[in-house]
């Protein structure tokens, strides 16, 4: 895999993430990365057949954290154990991604974290406008991770 290089502020910022203890610096893993991206690609694939609002965000949202943890160990990282690991996931898309359409989706993955824990946590419903907006992101995300030369 010729995965694109991180620019410098995208380095930058990564690192800021690895000295906030957010992410620690591990070997590369592309057999894991190319697991991750095809979970992403399965979920994208069954939106389409989700009755639910609820199924279709769960589905997105998911796909969303697969194509950042796949990014992740793409360029040799992982969130730390505990608490606070969609956080990160979040944080690290925010932080390598950053041309639109996929920085504008990776900027609204923490939005989609808060839904998601409203309706795990809460049992607050999904409306139709944000199972929408999941599965946007997720088209998004994946697409720009391809773009950076993840397969």
């Amino acid at each position: 895999m010729s995965v694109q290089p991180l620019t410098a502020s995208q380095l930058a910022a990564v690192e800021a993430l690895v000295r906030a203890a957010h992410i620690d610096a591990i070997p590369v893993d592309e057999a894991r990365a190319s697991a991750f991206l095809h979970k992403a690609r399965i979920k994208i694939a069954d939106i389409v057949n989700a009755q639910h609002a609820e199924n279709r965000f769960d589905l997105g949202y998911g796909a969303c954290h697969d194509v950042g943890e796949a990014l992740l160990t793409t360029y040799g990282y992982r969130t730390r154990q505990g608490a606070g690991q969609h956080v990160a996931v979040g944080r690290f898309l925010a932080a390598v991604i950053d041309v639109p359409p996929g920085s504008i989706a990776a900027g609204r993955y923490e939005r989609l974290r808060r839904i998601r824990n409203n309706q795990d946590y809460r049992a607050q419903p999904v409306s139709e406008s944000e199972a929408e907006m999941a599965a946007e992101c997720a088209d998004h995300l994946l697409a720009s991770a391809v773009s950076k030369g993840l397969a």
